[in-house]
């Protein structure tokens, strides 16, 4: 069998005043019940009667009193159904926001973590992208005065090539005894000027090329042109001989020019080659590095906003989670 069914605490007020209005009902019927029934009945006299008056009231009073203890009944109901249902949810609630603060506590520790490692990482890309730079800098610098050495010894051995060829020129067409005392004293001035001049200009490039006799007889010949050729006729023969070894040293220096210029060229040719190797390679070096350089940051910028919005709703979970524990404790004292 069901059990009784318990009537809620709201109600008992109301049932106590029924039960009293029911009783002193009864009392009232069982007092004027007798003389009553011994007595001729008379309706309208009945309802005019002070006591039937009282009756009614009574009873009146009575089916009042009942509907507000059902009524009270039901409210009382609904609000007990109110507490256990928000007390489940707040419970609910309570331990969701628990679980989501220990979560977002572990998240706000991987971020940092995070953010750390990746301040770190983009340092070194900084550091790599600066010194890749200044590998470039440093290249470039040295290329550019290697470059400019070049072409001041490039236009210095091109002059004196010219100038020696040019000697060489003069010379060739008075290579003999007679052509030779020919030749205008400033055609044979010009010559010794030329001579005297790369000797002295590029004395260490010619080092170990003239032999000490072929610089004795370029050091006569620049001393006196006009005096190193006898003008007896009996010397005649050796005109020739010696103005074929100036003609000889002119031509040698020129081609010992000429090997030089050839051989800077080509120092020069490679020295360009390998600056273009490295300035390709370091361009590249420093393209991936400023690539990653940029990820990175990117990452990290994500990484922090995700770690300030971790913060945030840590501290907005708590929050909630302090309102749910005080209403769930305010309605347990209820």
């Amino acid at each position: 069998s069901r059990p009784p069914r318990q009537r809620s605490p709201a109600a008992v007020p109301s049932l106590v005043v029924a039960m009293a209005v029911r009783a002193a009902l009864i009392l009232v019927l069982a007092l004027f019940a007798a003389p009553a029934a011994s007595l001729s009945f008379d309706v309208t006299d009945a309802k005019n009667r002070p006591v039937s008056k009282v009756i009614t009231l009574l009873k009146d009073m009575l089916t009042q009193l009942e509907k507000e203890a059902e009524e009270d009944e039901e409210i009382y109901d609904k609000m007990a159904c109110w507490c256990q249902t928000n007390d489940r949810e707040k419970t609910k609630s309570i331990a969701d926001a628990e679980a989501r603060i220990e979560d977002l506590t572990n998240k706000i520790e991987e971020l940092t973590a995070v953010s750390a490692r990746l301040n770190t990482e983009i340092k070194n890309h900084e550091k790599e992208v600066a010194e890749n730079q200044a590998s470039l800098d440093k290249a470039t610098a040295l290329r550019e005065k290697q470059l400019a050495e070049f072409n001041a010894e490039e236009k210095d051995l091109l002059e004196s090539i010219s100038a020696l060829k040019a000697a060489v020129t003069v010379l060739s067409k008075h290579n003999s005894a007679s052509a030779f005392l020919q030749m205008p004293r400033t055609h044979m001035l010009g010559v010794a000027a030329t001579l005297q001049n790369e000797l002295s200009k590029h004395s260490s490039l010619l080092e170990g090329v003239l032999m000490p006799s072929e610089r004795r007889a370029a050091a006569a010949f620049v001393q006196s042109p006009q005096d190193y050729f006898d003008a007896a006729p009996t010397f005649k023969q050796s005109y020739a001989p010696q103005s074929g070894e100036i003609f000889g040293i002119l031509r040698q220096m020129k081609e010992t020019f000429e090997s030089n210029l050839s051989a800077s060229q080509k120092e020069e040719m490679a020295n360009q080659k390998a600056y273009e190797d490295l300035k390709a390679a370091k361009e590249e070096e420093s393209a991936a590095g400023q690539a990653q350089l940029e990820a990175k940051t990117g990452e990290l910028a994500d990484a922090d906003e995700k770690n300030a919005q971790a913060k945030v709703d840590v501290e907005d979970t708590k929050a909630s989670l302090s309102a749910d524990e005080q209403f769930l404790m305010m309605l347990k004292e209820k």
